[in-house]
């Protein structure tokens, strides 16, 4: 009777999360699709696609598409590189080392520390470098520097490197927590084939942390395409997306935002959606194949 009890307790708790979760979405979603004397409440006045006519026509003097534009490619170099790098630290890290558990905890403890304080730190730093190269400009009289140089503040400079504070140790963590559990008995028999470090981690390694490194790309991507506090002071002159929504909340008042909204959500979705069918797609070609030795390029002469 207990035990039914909790049950019932735990599933109404998620339920409610749920509906918590996916409400205001929903509701952005519903709006968005208002007649245009629609507003920003209930009740919804009317059904059609004018706020996204009115969205696609521009927003006051944002530009909207550009920032979309910049970060759809930060999002995207961003996630190459956590993945890259995941992979990396994953790999490193199985063997102990000089300094491992200091270096593993420094990584995940930028998780802890306020987005605020990262974002302001980035961009300290690029502002004293910044500074150093104006005055070894003026000092040496370089003409470029002089004439030419006004920032090393980015989109892929400052920006990039403030959003991987952000999206590394997620990428990380994970890793971490695939190869703890990777039985190192697939790569012993790859070796005993006579197969090597390449072919190891691409025949026997690879395939079983693919779903990982999907995991750790959507990841990259999702946290990098939303990311707000940690871009705000870093990013430079060019806005993303976030930022420039977080403007529009400010000026626009009229259900335009919410078109924009269920759009850049959308957008989301279509990535997570992609991501999984290439992960099922890979599934279903792996388990289609006959079941062979890993190595066929390694004969039984190998043993003769």
């Amino acid at each position: 009777m207990l035990n039914a009890r909790f049950k019932f307790m735990m599933v109404s708790f998620f339920c409610l999360f749920i509906v918590f979760l996916y409400g205001p979405m929903f509701c952005i979603l519903v709006l968005s699709f208002q007649g245009p004397e629609g507003g920003l409440t209930f009740p919804m006045r009317g059904l059609s696609l004018f706020w996204f006519e009115s969205l696609f026509d521009g927003v006051g003097v944002i530009d909207i598409w550009s920032a979309f534009g910049r970060s759809l490619r930060l999002g995207l170099v961003v996630m190459v590189l956590t993945v890259i790098f995941s992979l990396m630290a994953g790999l490193a890290f199985r063997k102990k080392f000089a300094l491992s558990s200091a270096l593993f905890y420094a990584t995940v403890s930028s998780l802890i520390v306020p987005s605020i304080v990262i974002s302001l730190g980035v961009a300290l730093e690029f502002r004293i470098l910044d500074d150093t190269i104006k005055t070894l400009g003026e000092k040496h009289q370089i003409t470029w520097i002089l004439e030419d140089f006004r920032t090393t503040m980015g989109l892929f400079s400052s920006g990039l490197g403030a959003q991987l504070t952000w999206t590394l140790p997620f990428g990380l963590l994970i890793m971490f927590a695939v190869f703890n559990r990777f039985d190192p008995s697939y790569e012993e028999a790859a070796r005993d084939l006579g197969a090597g470090p390449w072919k190891t981690f691409t025949e026997a390694v690879l395939p079983i942390i693919a779903p990982s490194l999907i995991g750790v790309a959507l990841f990259g991507f999702t946290l990098s395409y939303d990311e707000l506090a940690r871009s705000s002071q870093a990013i430079g002159g060019l806005n993303t997306l976030p930022l420039e929504l977080r403007g529009l909340t400010t000026t626009v008042t009229d259900p335009t935002i919410y078109a924009l909204g269920t759009l850049t959500t959308g957008i989301s979705f279509t990535v997570i959606g992609l991501a999984l069918a290439f992960y099922f797609t890979m599934r279903r070609r792996a388990s289609g194949k006959k079941i062979q030795p890993i190595f066929d390029d390694y004969e039984d002469s190998s043993f003769h």
